[in-house]
């Protein structure tokens, strides 16, 4: 189901990538060896392999690999709750990651805080991360399809975030070393390069700390995915394979 993959991404975008968050599958033990695309009144899984690589859920009815599957009464109703329970959890880890996108933007502006920049900086900086936030934050919430969220995008993504915003606060705390350093104070200059190395080396494990946070918030999603790897417990595909969307582990 790929959750993880989208909850993974969206909080690290903001962080200049490289995060590894705390996703799904490490909290919950969750995950699918599916993409997962909503469309209007079904849900669409796909995968390159192996069979079935395509699974359509649409009220009650399942077809694997464009052919229909024969559902008893009990199946088809499983089928429906499935459905239905998947839809309602979607908008709750859509909240998990604006949150995480929250706390990311905080923990980058509490940072550069403690550098000292100047106030055309900091102003400038902040019109920054909120632009990259609200950008995120619509594009979470326009997200249909775990497709959006492969790891080359959300990498994509944090490098454009990251090529915006590093420069900015390099090019104030080089500033401040030059002048520093040119009043003759080199241990100030030497403090401010030291500064600059910390935040690069430093800034993502302080974010992943921060992102402690949402650990609670995700282990609450986890009863709702074991309730949906038990309702598609037994269904298999037009082959006879089962079908596995949702693998829970210990």
């Amino acid at each position: 189901m790929h959750f993880n993959r989208l909850l993974a991404a969206g909080m690290f975008a903001l962080a200049a990538g490289g995060l590894h968050a705390q996703d799904l599958s490490q909290v919950c033990h969750a995950s699918s060896s599916y993409d997962l695309t909503l469309q209007q009144g079904q849900l669409v899984f796909d995968r390159a392999q192996p069979a079935p690589m395509r699974v359509v859920i649409a009220s009650g009815t399942l077809r694997t690999d464009g052919q229909v599957v024969p559902l008893n009464t009990e199946d088809q109703d499983r089928l429906s709750l499935f459905q239905r329970e998947l839809l309602a959890l979607v908008p709750r880890v859509k909240a998990v990651i604006n949150h995480g996108v929250d706390v990311a933007v905080q923990a980058m502006q509490q940072e550069a805080d403690g550098l000292n920049l100047d106030a055309q900086t900091r102003t400038e900086l902040q019109r920054r991360l909120a632009a990259h936030a609200a950008d995120l934050h619509q594009r979470v919430a326009a997200s249909q399809s775990t497709h959006d969220w492969h790891g080359d995008t959300a990498d994509q993504y944090a490098n454009q975030v990251a090529s915006d915003i590093a420069p900015l606060i390099a090019s104030a705390l080089g500033q401040q070393a030059l002048n520093a350093a040119m009043s003759g104070d080199l241990q100030q200059a030497a403090a401010l390069r030291d500064q600059a190395a910390d935040l690069t080396t430093g800034f993502q494990s302080r974010l992943q700390q921060r992102l402690q946070v949402l650990r609670p918030e995700i282990q609450a999603l986890c009863p709702s995915l074991q309730r949906l790897a038990e309702l598609q417990d037994g269904l298999r595909a037009s082959h006879g394979r089962p079908l596995n969307l949702l693998e829970m582990g210990r």
